[in-house]
């Protein structure tokens, strides 16, 4: 039996059986990309993300062959959020904040074609340092459905919420990051 408390990369992995592996291949990781997404947004760190997200394929690993349904999308996101948690509690048991100070570009609509590629990687730029400024519980719900294109259900299953406080979270996240990309971060309500 192996002791819950030690980190999980100190414990032996299960080994699966070739089939397993094929299935676990076919089900869980396309979704890398989803998770590692998912893992930056809410460490806000590249090198912590990597870590989390290794940490979660772990876990998936050993308790792969308990997943039934071929969809392994939610269940994965479940436990890379989990992961992250539990590396956020670690490193910060307080709530930080970053500042947005960056003031929002506007677009003419008569820019040449580098100049509007230009004003689109600036407003990718914008929104994404918008989303860290969200508090987590927004940002991961934002993050599900506005970047990984997740169902209000799927949310909910992975943040162990309400579908409710799902739609709740996602009005209240949308409405904070459009204040933060209006007034250049500082707006709060």
């Amino acid at each position: 039996m192996t002791d819950p408390n030690q980190p999980e990369t100190a414990r032996p992995q299960p080994r699966l059986s070739p089939r397993e592996l094929d299935r676990f291949t076919e089900c869980v990781l396309p979704y890398l990309d989803a998770a590692h997404n998912l893992a930056r947004y809410l460490l806000r760190d590249a090198h912590e993300a990597e870590e989390a997200v290794q940490e979660a394929f772990l876990r998936a690993l050993r308790h792969f062959p308990a997943l039934r349904g071929a969809d392994g999308r939610a269940w994965l996101l479940t436990i890379v959020r989990n992961t992250c948690y539990t590396q956020i509690r670690r490193r910060h048991p307080a709530s930080e904040r970053v500042e947005f100070d960056e003031a929002i570009h506007s677009m003419e609509d008569d820019v040449s074609e580098p100049e509007a590629e230009l004003a689109r990687a600036i407003a990718a730029r914008s929104v994404r340092e918008g989303l860290d400024l969200l508090p987590v519980e927004f940002r991961e719900v934002m993050v599900l459905r506005e970047l990984e294109g997740l169902s209000y259900k799927e949310i909910a299953h992975v943040t162990e919420v309400p579908i409710g406080t799902v739609m709740s979270r996602l009005a209240r996240g949308r409405r904070r990051l459009l204040l933060a990309l209006e007034h250049g971060g500082k707006g709060r309500d």
